[in-house]
């Protein structure tokens, strides 16, 4: 049998062979006879790049095949876009100035995938040989549409460096050290990372913490929000945002920042700061602990706390998902002492007080975003909001209060302490949808916001108050003990709808409708405190129950040119109307309103652009603002005795017009950075108080006085701002010479006692600071600042002129490669300033670093305000002409010993099946 076996083994074996060769046979053939059809167009892409690995601008992209002839260009990130290719099989070539024209390159792609995402494809520079060749690169500054972008890799900073020491070495930048970022005179509210909104999109947490290796550039965005950046239609004035771009070889990492401090006066902090990031995936946490003197009062200290947590991942192919919670907590004290000056038609008033306050807080903040692509053409937000807030504080004042003979009866010492608590929770929904048609460009969408917000709060008030009048020199009394209850409800309800048709390859048209309606029921009602600490009925007259609504309608038609790549002028041109209904009713007193108004607004921006590195820009916003329900109630509400408030039926609508203009130029070869940007804004029938000194209603206080509050439309109020930046790069960035300046106008408008008066406010602020970094371990930065501020006031003669000369300076001398000395030194010289001086404070901080575990910890001793002259005069000056003065004095000179610890390791994103990376404009990863 075995032989047997044997013998007949091999012709088994190939029987089996044959019966499976048929078998899979026919089953290939079977799917072949029933394979998909082809789509009948398709979605091609890619990317152009140079040897540096940086995207190729405005380079001509060809497509040929025996259905299709197109061309396009790369955008500002060198990535291009064939819509409605027709065939699988196509022949592309590529050609930029300067670099070689690639040659023909066959493609045979799957005909049933809609969408097709090409390796990227790389372009040799074309070298010439002549007399001089001046190689400068990739510009280091580069202006797009709402887009100013820094190359990175242009600043060179230390080993370890964070992105906060980057942005100093960049034109138009200014680092204040508490993290605030401010950029070309306007301040950055915002921190994105990839285009992704980073740990809740605190700027501090940012650029404090994350390495500046990691960077590939930075750029600061003229933001209009979600929407608009999905659909290209802008409305509203822009926020600035900091977005920063990782590099490819360096955007997947952990890392961990880790520190605690303590120090003299019972000062103690502490630090964690962790992160995961893998290319659009992000893991934030983040927490902070503080004990610190209060440095905004006379004296006082401040604990906080604070802990945030951020996740953005993505649910399978479709779905991303960004998860952000924040937690606050804060204990306070405080002192202050202020000194004013009030200019009144008959005379003056000036006034003494003092406030004492313990102040409590809790804020709870979540947040989460779903983004699902539910295929090519339809895309989905929704983002539940969740908010929290309690406070409770506790204070006592006190007030002396003296005038000329004229103004005798408003003479007063006064003294007050107050208990107030309340609790503000919020809930909000919103849900943004959009659809992309097969046409171009071509999309609608429509978003919808719920938000519910209710706050609850009791005031416990005593005020103690002696009036001095003619009739009663040595003093009449009044005695205030009362319970203030208020509750507030706001509902708001937002609706949107937006589209979007291309008229051409550079123009569209848009249309844009939205309605907002926000529901208000306010109720506040007062009861006195009897002696036995029990609280009396409702006093109507000094409680004020009333309920409205404000609904406003937005139609905006608008055409817009320049949506090409290469167009070197981009304009605007459209009319907004907006209808809007405002109605309400006073429970108190049974009174209702109805107001309703239209108005149109023109829609004009306007763009010219002679380079990536040099444009124009101008841009005319208008804004309608109803007044306020309180201010249009004609009654007397007399919730404050000392300032009962009455409203005025007949207020019409304020608006807003405001005209903007841009200008900056980058001058590579150079490395000359000019920025301009001026700003006026027009305000016609602008709402002021006009504060009317009335005889004291209360019949034990005769002959006293009090302040009464009505309202009324004006116009003529305007402000003129301008601010500039010039900036130059020397000896390969190893010094850097910045002016920096701000000029403003205000022309305001303010009334007393039925008399107009204007205020003219001029300021001039220059800045002048080097930036001096000749070898790697010596860095010095002087800066010298003057401010002139000017008011002039119809309410007295002369002018009241403040001039403050500021010098500062600071720096690092780095020793031994482990050892880092810092500095910093500001002194003031005030004149000017009424009614009090300045003693010009020196304040000079130093610190002692030292490099521990191979530059992976530090040890620093810090010294503050080592002079302990830290004390100074904030200064204001009112529309009336007169000036509030308040007095700063901390004790601000301490000692701390901190230690912090550095862990992170950094590597490339992988793109899928081994192809290179593709990136949007705003730095996510496709």
């Amino acid at each position: 049998m075995n032989y047997l076996y044997n013998a007949l083994k091999p012709g088994i074996v190939l029987l089996v062979l044959i019966f499976s060769s048929g078998v899979l046979y026919a089953q290939v053939q079977t799917k072949e006879q029933n394979p998909p059809p082809p789509l009948p167009t398709r979605e091609i892409s890619g990317i152009v790049k140079d040897s540096t690995d940086l995207g190729v601008i405005g380079a001509t992209v060809s497509l040929t095949s025996d259905k299709d002839t197109l061309k396009t260009s790369t955008n500002t990130d060198g990535i291009f876009v064939f819509r409605n290719v027709k065939s699988a099989t196509y022949v592309i070539v590529v050609q930029s100035i300067g670099y070689i024209k690639t040659p023909a390159m066959r493609f045979k792609q799957n005909d049933t995938s809609p969408r097709i995402v090409m390796d990227p494809i790389v372009l040799k520079e074309e070298r010439n040989t002549l007399n001089e060749v001046v190689i400068n690169g990739t510009p280091s500054i580069t202006y797009k549409t709402d887009t100013v972008e820094y190359k990175a890799s242009d600043y060179i900073v230390r080993k370890n460096a964070t992105v906060d020491e980057l942005l100093k070495k960049m034109e138009g930048m200014e680092v204040g050290n508490d993290g605030s970022l401010v950029h070309q005179g306007e301040a950055v509210t915002k921190a994105k990372l990839n285009g992704k909104e980073y740990l809740g999109g605190d700027i501090a947490n940012a650029i404090k913490n994350l390495p500046a290796e990691i960077v590939d550039k930075i750029q600061i965005v003229d933001d209009y929000g979600d929407q608009a950046a999905r659909t290209g239609v802008k409305d509203g004035d822009p926020q600035k945002i900091l977005n920063i771009t990782t590099r490819t070889d360096k955007s997947v990492g952990n890392m961990m920042n880790l520190h605690t401090a303590g120090g003299s006066n019972e000062r103690k902090e502490a630090g964690l700061f962790a992160t995961r990031i893998n290319g659009n995936q992000q893991i934030g946490l983040n927490g902070n602990y503080n004990d610190a003197i209060n440095l905004n009062a006379l004296s006082g200290s401040t604990k906080n706390a604070n802990a945030r947590f951020s996740l953005r991942d993505k649910i399978g192919k479709k779905i991303e998902y960004n998860l952000g919670y924040q937690f606050q907590n804060s204990n306070g004290d405080n002192l202050n002492e202020t000194e004013s000056l009030s200019i009144l038609n008959n005379g003056q008033l000036h006034s003494n007080s003092s406030n004492t306050g313990l102040q409590k807080s809790n804020n709870h903040n979540l947040k989460l975003e779903f983004e699902v692509n539910l295929d090519s053409s339809n895309y989905l937000k929704v983002v539940p909001t969740f908010q929290s807030n309690s406070t409770t504080n506790n204070g006592s004042s006190t007030l002396s209060q003296r005038g000329s003979s004229l103004s005798m009866g408003l003479d007063q010492d006064r003294r007050i302490t107050n208990s107030n608590s309340s609790t503000a929770p919020q809930f909000g929904i919103s849900t943004f949808y959009q659809h992309l048609f097969k046409k171009y460009r071509r999309n609608f969408s429509a978003q919808i916001d719920l938000n519910k917000n209710n706050q609850d709060n009791e005031q416990e008030r005593y005020n103690f108050t002696t009036f001095y009048t003619e009739a009663a020199q040595d003093g009449k009394d009044s005695i205030i003990n009362q319970i203030i209850a208020r509750k507030n409800r706001r509902d708001n309800y937002r609706g949107s709808m937006t589209y979007v048709e291309p008229l051409g390859i550079n123009t569209q048209f848009e249309v844009n409708a939205q309605v907002n309606y926000n529901g208000y029921d306010n109720t506040a009602t007062t009861r006195d405190i009897l002696g036995e600490g029990v609280s009396g009925g409702i006093i109507d007259s000094l409680s004020n129950i009333y309920n409205y609504s404000f609904t406003q309608g937005r139609v905006a038609l608008n055409f817009r040119y320049g949506m090409a790549n290469t167009s070197k002028v981009r304009f605007s041109v459209g009319l907004t109307g907006v209808p809007a209904l405002l109605s309400g009713t006073k429970v108190s007193l049974g009174t209702t309103t109805n107001r309703s108004s239209f108005n149109l607004i023109p829609i004009a921006r306007f763009e010219y652009r002679w380079s990536r590195q040099q444009r124009v820009s101008l841009n005319y916003s208008g804004n309608a603002v109803e007044p306020t329900f309180d201010q249009i109630q004609p009654v007397r509400d007399v919730t404050n005795p000392n300032n009962p408030v009455i409203g005025n039926p007949d207020l019409i609508a304020t608006f807003v017009h405001t005209l903007r203009g841009d200008y900056n130029n980058y001058i590579a070869n150079s490395k000359l950075n000019l920025s301009l940007n001026l700003n006026g804004a027009y305000t016609k029938n602008a709402v002021i108080r006009n504060v009317e000194t009335v005889d004291n209603p209360d019949p034990n206080l005769p002959g006293s006085k009090i302040n009464e509050t009505h309202f009324l439309n004006v116009s003529g109020v305007y402000r003129l701002t301008g601010n500039y930046n010039i900036s130059k790069q020397l000896n390969n960035r190893k010094y850097n010479l910045q002016l920096n300046g701000t000029v403003s106008y205000n022309h305001s408008l303010s009334m007393r006692d039925g008399i107009l008066n204007t205020t003219n406010i001029t300021t001039l602020d220059q800045r002048f600071g080097p930036k001096i970094n000749p070898t790697e371990w010596f860095e010095i930065n002087p800066n010298i600042g003057y401010k002139n501020e000017k008011s002039n006031s119809t309410l007295r003669s002369g002018n009241n002129e403040i001039n403050t000369l500021s010098l500062n300076l600071d720096g690092r001398v780095y020793l031994w490669d482990v050892w880092m000395f810092g500095y910093n030194g500001s002194k003031q010289f005030i004149n000017g300033i009424v009614g009090n001086t300045n003693n010009s404070p020196l304040v000079i901080n130093a610190s002692l670093e030292r490099q521990l575990f191979n530059r992976r910890g530090q040890i620093t001793f810090q010294a503050f305000d080592i002079l302990n002259q830290n004390n100074f005069l904030r200064t204001q000056q009112p529309d009336d002409g007169g000036y509030i003065n308040t007095r700063v004095n901390p004790i601000s000179r301490y000692f701390m010993l901190k230690l912090s610890m550095r862990l992170q390791k950094w590597s490339g994103a992988q793109g899928r099946g081994g192809r290179g990376i593709m990136r949007r404009g705003d730095g996510s990863f496709m």
